[in-house]
């Protein structure tokens, strides 16, 4: 059975699923690797939720603050098993569902342009690509996305 748990920064299976995540984004990034591990600490992240087939943790996701109506959805990995059975769609979703709960209404995102799987889950559903935003503002290799829920 998938099920889905919210939770924090601090649970040993988020952490897991994130040395993992943190292992492919390693490749995939290159060079550039340096620049992106520098914003993706889970220092600021209290909002998490990790995705379990029975007792084992299979993927995970979390937002943070980015500003007063708008969170950033960041960490979502997913096992290599477990992919395109709807699991980051399922994570996505239960992101966004805690953070309209506690009144925000938009959420954006950052991505890599050599990741274009996550590109296309995003605008599956519902992001659109917006101007790169703050440390990505010049960067070519990314890629932001926004989603409005009002």
């Amino acid at each position: 059975m998938i099920t889905t748990t919210r939770t924090t920064a601090d649970n040993i299976n988020f952490k897991n699923l994130v040395v993992l995540l943190d292992e492919v984004l390693k490749i995939k990034d290159g060079e550039d690797h340096h620049f992106y591990a520098q914003y993706d600490t889970l220092d600021k992240i209290n909002n998490v939720v990790v995705c379990y087939q029975d007792d084992i943790a299979i993927g995970c996701g979390a937002f943070k603050q980015f500003d007063s109506n708008t969170v950033e959805i960041k960490r979502m990995f997913v096992l290599p098993d477990f992919r395109g059975k709807g699991i980051a769609s399922l994570i996505l979703k239960e992101l966004e569902v805690w953070s309209s709960e506690l009144k925000y209404i938009s959420f954006v995102l950052e991505t890599g342009t050599n990741n274009p799987e996550a590109i296309a889950l995003y605008i599956k559903s519902g992001y659109e690509i917006i101007p790169n935003y703050g440390q990505y503002e010049n960067v070519a290799t990314s890629v932001c996305l926004k989603k409005s829920i009002r």
